[in-house]
């Protein structure tokens, strides 16, 4: 640990942006980060080893809260992101430390209000799940469809509740007392786990400390990936990580994405025959599944234009999920440039405890844990 510093240069919050290859995204990020407001902060990136401009964008920065550090080696059997995170925090002289990845956007005040919330809340870890921003057909086809899944297995509302076993966070802002990270071991007790955000969550919430998720839309924003080629490596990370039964997932949206699409279709062709009562039944039969699918993107967050084409991220889902579960099965998951092993048979146990509601799974043999990535879906 660094020696402790006074008390008049001593920040509040340490930011800590682990950074790999991200040129795209991190002059926004830092850019908004040193605008904030109302609250005493340093600045941590973790340059991880990038062969882009990252660690030359990252110098640029002449604030002097802005500080940048090499990752270290990769030890065998570490995930990128937790070497990274680790090296920031060994350094970062914070009483709150803010871990958020370099493709956020930071709305204006946003740093003292959330510290101000967690504080409100007796929260020891607060995490917000960002709006995303979607631009190409891709991004707003298959995100809310994604989102709408994972805003119905993670809900806020229990992952808040002290009573509850469930427990989340999302790594894109997971921010944490510096005395609860410490007491729980920080990601160094966690270094080989992807799903560092969930393992990291249940560990406080096992030590008795309240979590507090939410939407974060008000205090932050995101754009995961740029191109389609992106989207299809990330996914193909995360998704069979994040749902307990993938083939049956994928098998419900192919069959609701049938059902809605040859409903309509139907309407449309006996109407044009003149057959008009089993056309208004199978119009009816359409409308009403387009509309439960549709409020159920809306929880996600997303706006009315992109909730409409989510019908054809149905189709896009299903083959992603299939994709990602045979992937980790052959041990052919790329993220990066950097290449994981299959999870444990293979969907995380950490996933399935929050689902099922299960407070903590068996654990497996350390010859076959290897957890995965979840909610913050990896940037290192």
């Amino acid at each position: 640990m660094p020696a402790t510093p006074t008390a008049s240069d001593q920040p509040a919050v340490s930011v800590i942006v682990p950074a790999r290859n991200e040129e795209a995204s991190l002059r926004n990020c830092l850019d908004s980060l040193v605008a904030q407001t109302n609250v005493a902060f340093e600045i941590i990136v973790i340059n991880d080893h990038s062969t882009d401009r990252t660690g030359e964008i990252a110098s640029s920065f002449s604030d002097k809260r802005v500080r940048v550090v090499e990752a270290g080696t990769l030890p065998p059997g570490w995930t990128g992101k937790n070497n990274a995170v680790i090296a920031g925090a060994k350094v970062a002289r914070g009483e709150w430390l803010l871990f958020t990845d370099a493709d956020t956007v930071h709305l204006p005040g946003s740093l003292a209000r959330s510290i101000e919330e967690a504080t409100r809340q007796h929260a020891a870890l607060l995490s917000y799940s960002p709006r995303q921003v979607v631009k190409s057909f891709w991004e707003k086809a298959v995100m809310p469809v994604i989102f709408a899944e994972l805003a119905a297995s993670f809900r806020p509302s229990k992952v808040s509740d002290p009573n509850s076993p469930a427990a989340a966070a999302n790594g894109q802002y997971l921010l944490i007392a510096r005395d609860a990270y410490d007491a729980v071991g920080g990601h160094a007790a966690i270094a080989a786990k992807l799903l560092e955000d969930v393992a990291l969550a249940r560990a406080v919430k096992k030590s008795g400390r309240k979590l507090w998720f939410r939407f974060g839309g008000d205090a932050v924003r995101t754009r995961m990936y740029r191109t389609f080629a992106e989207l299809r490596e990330g996914w193909t990370k995360n998704l069979v990580l994040l749902f307990p039964s993938p083939n049956r997932l994928a098998t419900l949206r192919v069959l609701e994405f049938i059902l809605i699409v040859s409903s309509l279709a139907t309407c449309i062709t006996t109407a044009r025959h003149g057959h008009f009562q089993p056309a208004v039944a199978a119009g009816l039969l359409g409308a009403i599944l387009y509309a439960m699918f549709l409020t159920r993107i809306r929880r996600a967050h997303f706006s009315w234009d992109t909730a409409l084409l989510a019908l054809f991220g149905l189709p896009l889902f299903s083959y992603l999920l299939v994709r990602s579960k045979l992937s980790h099965n052959h041990g052919n998951v790329w993220w990066k440039g950097r290449r994981y092993p299959p999870g444990p048979g293979v969907t995380d146990p950490a996933v399935t405890a929050v689902v099922t509601g299960i407070a903590d799974p068996p654990k497996l043999p350390d010859s076959t844990v290897q957890e995965q990535h979840g909610l913050s879906h990896a940037q290192s």
